[in-house]
């Protein structure tokens, strides 16, 4: 070996270096997602990005680090790896503002992986220098190789779980993504200063490091990047609320990049989106004005249309089923959702309350708004779902859901076949114009057990909802693709609307 005894470093030190630069990795890697969030979407693209650019930059920084180690391992250098990591991971909160800027166009796939890799393959790849560095300080037996590499690579793989576990159940709920930023840059300087300090670091090399962080935290601050645009930032959601320009009595939501619901907080029955004006047509047709309808909502966003039900249809049983308890918090505090509302809140995944509802529980009214922007729960789609939805439908219900898709209509079509294998009678309603027609289309999907050809037929019905002739040509397009939990493609299929809406870079 030709590392100096005064440059080895103790098998606990060693251990708690490499926990420390995995744990560090990882939980960058999770952050990664909803740092970015808010710009490119969540999606089976990003994450695929996410989880590609840093492995490939650990990849890198595994074979740098290793070049270095062979030719001057060190605590300085080893401090030096750690300084520079922590300045990488400081400069995603800079990098990650010019991301979704206006400007050029690209298709999805290639603007989401270069604004992946733009933004965290450095940290990444200077965070895997740090283990073959450790491997070159700590090896002083050859003999022990394998003693001492097994634990390193076990120290490792713990940081990651680690890592893992601690950002995705605790630490973006409770600090947030730049909070998380911010405390990785903030301990990995620290570090890196220790061990210099060990290494006969004193005023210079300390300054120069506190000097290069303060600098560009600095630029950070200038730049907007310690400041989140997120009024609640969760492990679901950046949610944001914005004022009306037109109208300071409604209230925008935006959960990541989409404007969810649009909230007037004096009038509940004020709908302002197209597809909730088509539900309320389709309730009001098969609704008797004074009912009170039993009706169970999958997804709550700003609770507009069960708050327009609670108004129209006094005493109606109403039960929400929104997955981040944040979002109803915030309808409760920004949005005039009354504490004394009638309208029941469960929060958690709509399929697992699905799973857990009594056999005999029906509902006359089941409503999915859950699909966020493009992206779709893909376990709400399924033929196995369907039948759920069906099994607590009373014989006259009926299941509304609103879905998204481009001109190719790949997912418009095999949500409705996958439909029709569970309802015998399902319509839909284009929003925004024809269909195939438009870059990007709303429309508004009603399966029934009964034949519901005398409502659509009437006005206003009529004027909204496709022929059944025309959806059966529509359907006969492309071969139909079943939608089921073993094979749910929702992402592959909305690819052509992604990939012709692009993302700003």
């Amino acid at each position: 070996m030709h590392t100096r005894a005064s440059q080895t470093l103790a098998p606990v030190t060693a251990v708690f270096i490499v926990f420390l630069s995995n744990f560090c990795t990882l939980v960058l890697e999770l952050v990664a997602g909803r740092l970015m969030a808010p710009r490119v979407g969540v999606n089976l693209y990003t994450w695929t990005s996410v989880i590609g650019v840093i492995l490939a930059g650990i990849s890198l920084g595994n074979y740098i680090g290793g070049r270095l180690a062979d030719r001057r391992a060190s605590r300085r250098l080893l401090a030096a790896m750690f300084v520079l990591s922590a300045a990488a991971s400081l400069s995603v909160l800079l990098t990650v503002q010019f991301i979704g800027a206006p400007g050029g166009r690209l298709p999805v796939i290639a603007g989401v992986l270069l604004a992946f890799t733009a933004v965290f393959l450095l940290p990444a790849a200077l965070l895997g220098t740090i283990s073959p560095i450790v491997v070159k300080l700590t090896l002083t037996d050859l003999d022990q190789t394998g003693n001492v590499v097994g634990k390193l690579y076990a120290a490792g793989a713990l940081g990651s779980i680690v890592g893992t576990f601690a950002t995705g159940f605790f630490f973006i709920s409770q600090f947030g993504t730049r909070a998380i930023v911010l405390g990785v840059a903030g301990a990995l300087l620290l570090v890196g200063v220790l061990i210099g300090w060990t290494d006969g670091w004193r005023g210079r090399p300390i300054g120069g490091s506190l000097g290069l962080f303060a600098a560009l935290l600095a630029g950070v601050w200038a730049a907007g990047g310690l400041q989140s645009d997120c009024l609640r930032e969760t492990n679901y959601f950046c949610i944001q609320i914005r004022t009306d320009t037109a109208n300071p009595q409604r209230r925008h939501l935006l959960l990541d990049r989409l404007t969810h619901s649009i909230v007037d907080l004096d009038d509940p029955t004020q709908l302002l989106f197209r597809y909730e004006q088509v539900y309320a047509d389709v309730v009001t047709a098969v609704t008797k004005p004074d009912a009170a309808p039993s009706a169970l909502f999958i997804g709550g966003g700003g609770y507009v249309f069960p708050r327009y039900l609670e108004a129209t249809f006094p005493g109606s049983r109403l039960d929400v089923v929104e997955i981040d308890p944040a979002v109803t918090a915030v309808n409760v505090a920004y949005l005039a959702l009354s504490p004394q509302t009638t309208i029941t809140s469960i929060n958690e995944d709509a399929r697992r309350f699905m799973n857990n509802l009594l056999p005999d529980a029906r509902y006359d009214l089941i409503l999915g708004d859950a699909f966020n922007d493009v992206s779709v729960p893909y376990h709400l789609t399924t033929r196995e779902f369907n039948e759920m939805i069906a099994a607590h439908l009373g014989d006259d219900g009926l299941f509304l859901a609103n879905i998204i898709d481009g001109r190719a209509l790949n997912f418009f079509r095999a949500y409705v076949y996958t439909l029709r294998q569970t309802f015998p009678y399902v319509y839909a309603a284009p929003t925004v114009g024809p269909p195939g027609e438009v870059r990007r289309q709303t429309f508004v999907i009603v399966a029934a057990k009964r034949d519901l050809t005398p409502v659509m037929a009437a006005a206003p019905l009529a004027e909204t909802f496709l022929s059944q002739a025309e959806l059966d040509a529509l359907l006969q397009q492309a071969p139909p693709i079943l939608l089921t939990d073993d094979f749910v493609p929702v992402d592959n299929l909305l690819e052509p609307l992604l990939r012709e809406t692009g993302i700003s870079n």
